[in-house]
């Protein structure tokens, strides 16, 4: 949805960033991309779905902004159709600081990593807080029946713009599981 993402970034003060940088020429075919609508299709489902964590930016009354890592298992983060994706929302530090940013301010941009590939996806989306007296069968549906965390809500996000980003500057960086597997792939050294 790169069209979509260069509506909702490409604001006068950044396209005068661009002009001031020299970049504004390549960047302006974001802007004349034909799109078919759907901002995830089978790769962006495959990699959200992959993925045991992601940052998720939400901005307070205030206008200061909030970054905040949510992690768990692989797949916790779920593609329920090609324009809505959703999590439980598991018991934390009980600030609130992202639901309560979220309650006065629905919208959200996360960015979902993948080190080991230098791979990136940026969405921007409208965010919603689901109880679950509000759609039992919703929390059912994004709990994580071995994950012994407690659903406090379920946030469901509305995806608006999904992009993804340059490897550039992007430094490998390697889970237990993904040195295990490598690991075991390898022949073991011979003995001397």
């Amino acid at each position: 949805m790169a069209r979509r993402f260069a509506e909702i970034t490409f604001t006068p003060s950044v396209v005068a960033a661009q002009t001031l940088y020299g970049s504004r020429t390549s960047n302006q075919r974001f802007e004349v991309i034909e799109e078919d609508g759907d901002p995830l299709g089978e790769a962006e489902a495959r990699f959200i779905e992959a993925r045991d964590g992601f940052y998720q930016a939400t901005v307070n009354e205030e206008g200061w902004p909030y970054v905040q890592f949510r992690g768990g298992p692989a797949g916790f983060l779920k593609v329920l159709d090609a324009k809505t994706i959703g999590y439980a929302d598991f018991r934390g530090n009980i600030q609130y600081l992202s639901v309560g940013n979220m309650n006065a301010n629905d919208r959200v941009s996360l960015i979902l990593m993948d080190y080991a590939n230098r791979r990136r996806l940026k969405i921007w989306a409208r965010a919603r807080i689901v109880h679950t007296q509000q759609n039992p069968e919703l929390l059912a549906q994004l709990e994580v029946p071995d994950y012994k965390a407690r659903v406090e809500r379920a946030v469901v996000l509305t995806v608006e713009a999904a992009d993804w980003n340059c490897p550039q500057h992007i430094t490998p960086r390697f889970t237990m599981a993904e040195i295990e597997a490598i690991a075991a792939s390898q022949d073991p050294p011979e003995r001397i």
